[in-house]
């Protein structure tokens, strides 16, 4: 009897990616943004390609172009109030906040690397960690061969390119990219309030990326990640420079036999410098009044989950994972005759480590859903040194005992499937670590100053939602309607008027507003979002819509806040797009509304609704080569991002045109 031949091994296929999608989205609230949406986006910035999502957005109106590098920060359903992101960004499982201060570094990311951005509203994300208050964003990369890029020119001197290849590397995939833009930008604030102090804001940026994709044998596939970042920008007056640097490693191992499982870890670095400055009356000069020369930040996590194989029907998620963040914010202050006087460092160290479950069952056309963690917490070598520089005298040297705790968090879903309507609804919890900047640093923007608070308390969130979604031919309808507490909000709280001279910050000038970070009773949060698509062979359109009634609970030296609306938070918000693709040619018109907001905790400036209009067309010009046309905000709209104490006001970015050519 011969011997049976051999049998040829399985071909081993590269993902790049993670475990597949768990069962349990299946019962959320989930929006997707996929590689058409951004090829056809009329930015290249990430962060306005996500808020075509009604209902995202930053912490200010402003881009990443333009605005402060600290108020990038990203929520949904009305839960911002500050500049710390109440939303989870993730990239290939890694998160992304800054280390230091929670926002989020935009010009880091190209979005022409990612393969699709997934968004899940809603708290209590188990299996991710915490800090998902209002949802999750998770962002995965691009892994394909071949070679690709774009090179734009536009408005204002502005040039625009990125590249991107990838290359088989035995059995697996090897691929590097690269981004670079710069700008002599625009005038922030608006012709009427300007003065002579106001000037162009230009920036420069650039982020570059490598990755390894391989085989390790068996089922078990390694990926490795290298990047960094680079990100110069003004304020639009003499001494507002920003800039940060950043870099990021990460290694994931991923199991995909019968027990699938992944193992992470990952280091981050960020440096900021930032500059700020005192406009006098009629914005005749500006002055330095501090000046931010370095603050060192440094992530290191890691995360482990495995999936037993229990059937078809059932899915069991068992994991870990851990994050320390460490930063010190090193700055120069009161400064007299263009010279500082003081010197100021401020920082702390924080840790974060739980242990989840989570698991789902089919049946038939019901799927139940629910998943549960606990996390400890720990702030610890929290510290405020300040000392005058001519005599070298401390004024302050406080340090904040070490305390900490433990808080679960949990989210429970189910759905229900009746022909061409799925029927959903879940309820979570969450929480949120105060970041060291709000714990440990006092700040000032403009003639405004606030200070730190290092007995802050994590942010808590209970939350319920229920939806339908309708899919019918090309037709896809969903509707959620939702309810959010979220206790302990921190919020950037109003305590008195200068001039005068306040505990933590010192002298406010006329005008100026001094605050304190300070834990808040709640904020709640209740509305509705849909959203409405429909497709046929080259065209698709598409809308989101977002309303949201979000009220302020307060009391004791917060109460003048009860009842009041949340700092920077729309009420209503909506996308209209319609996109056309076929043959190398495809165009894209968008359409986006953001409705009136506050731009302080007391409710006394509000900036007024907008409306813009973007565009994109690209037409071959040979089979991979591309002529690609953009517009951002076509019809010019003022677009108010900040409504200042002299009564100046800042504004997005205006009108935009770009041309360049596309290498597919």
């Amino acid at each position: 009897m011969q011997d049976a031949p051999p049998r040829n091994p399985p071909a081993i296929v590269i993902t790049g990616t993670a475990l597949p999608e768990a069962k349990s989205v299946s019962a959320y609230t989930v929006e997707r943004i996929d590689r058409r949406t951004i090829a056809q986006s009329p930015s290249h910035q990430l962060d306005e390609v996500l808020k075509q999502v009604a209902g995202l957005q930053l912490f200010r109106r402003s881009d990443a172009t333009s605005g402060h590098p600290t108020s990038q920060g990203v929520t949904l359903r009305a839960l911002g109030g500050n500049a710390s992101s109440r939303a989870l960004l993730i990239l290939d499982g890694v998160p992304q906040t800054d280390p230091f201060g929670g926002w989020v570094n935009w010009p880091a990311y190209d979005p022409s690397m990612l393969a699709g951005v997934r968004i899940i509203r809603g708290g209590g994300s188990v299996t991710d960690g915490p800090g998902a208050l209002a949802g999750t964003i998770d962002m995965v990369s691009r892994m394909d061969a071949g070679t690709s890029g774009d090179l734009f020119a536009g408005s204002r001197s502005s040039l625009e390119g990125s590249g991107r290849a990838g290359f088989a590397i035995g059995d697996g995939l090897f691929t590097i990219s690269g981004r670079a833009a710069r700008s002599s930008g625009f005038i922030p604030i608006t012709e009427q309030t300007r003065g002579p102090v106001d000037q162009p804001a230009p920036y420069r940026e650039w982020s570059g990326r490598s990755r390894l994709v391989a085989p390790l044998g068996g089922d078990v596939e390694a990926q490795a990640t290298i990047d960094g970042f680079h990100d110069f920008r003004t304020r639009g007056t003499d001494f507002t420079q920003n800039r940060t640097n950043g870099a990021d490693a990460s290694l994931r191992l991923v199991g995909r036999g019968a027990w699938q499982w992944s193992a992470l870890g990952y280091w981050q670095w960020r440096n900021l410098m930032s500059s700020f400055a005192s406009v006098s009356d009629r914005r005749l000069s500006a002055s330095r009044v501090s000046l931010q020369d370095s603050v060192p930040s440094r992530g290191l996590g890691a995360s482990a989950e495995v999936r037993p194989p229990l059937g078809a029907n059932i899915e069991l998620r068992l994991g870990a994972d851990a994050r320390r963040t460490t930063g010190e914010s090193r700055e120069f202050y009161s400064y007299s005759d263009g010279q500082p006087t003081r010197r100021r460092l401020a920082g702390g160290e924080t840790w974060t480590a739980g242990a989840f479950a989570e698991t789902t069952a089919s049946l038939g056309e019901v799927i139940l859903t629910g998943g549960a963690r606990v996390d400890h917490w720990i702030v610890s070598d929290g510290h405020l040194f300040e000392r005058i520089l001519a005599s070298g005298d401390v004024t302050r040297d406080e340090h904040d005992p070490k305390r900490g705790g433990r808080l679960p968090t949990g989210r429970a879903g189910a759905s229900f499937s009746l022909g061409t309507v799925k029927l959903r609804s879940a309820a979570y919890l969450g929480w949120r670590m105060p970041t060291l900047n709000e714990l440990f640093r006092p700040f000032r923007a403009g003639a405004d100053a606030t200070a730190a608070n290092p007995a802050l308390d994590p942010e808590r969130l209970a939350g319920i939602e229920a939806g339908a979604d309708w899919t019918r031919g090309p037709f896809h309808l969903t509707g959620t309607i939702f309810a959010n507490r979220l206790r302990h909000a921190i919020a950037n709280v109003t305590l008195g008027e200068g001039p005068g001279t306040f505990p933590g910050v010192g002298v406010v000038g006329p005008g100026g507003l001094y605050r304190q970070r300070q834990n808040i009773d709640a904020v709640t949060s209740r509305g509705l979002e849909a959203s409405a698509s429909w497709s046929s062979g080259p065209w698709l359109l598409r809308t989101d819509v977002s309303w949201t009634h979000a009220r302020v609970s307060a009391s004791g030296s917060a109460a003048p806040l009860d009842g009041l609306q949340p700092a920077q938070t729309a009420p209503f918000a909506a996308t209209l797009s319609a996109g056309w693709q076929r043959d190398g040619r495809s165009a894209e018109l968008l359409l986006e509304h953001v409705g009136p907001q506050f731009e302080d905790d007391l409710n006394t400036r509000q900036l007024k609704p907008a409306t813009t209009v973007g565009a994109f067309l690209a037409w071959p010009l040979s089979r991979r080569l591309q002529i690609v046309a953009r517009g951002e905000n076509l019809l010019n709209a003022t677009v108010e991002a900040g409504l200042n104490s002299d009564g100046s006001i800042e504004r997005a970015t205006p009108r935009t045109l770009w041309i360049g050519l596309r290498l597919r």
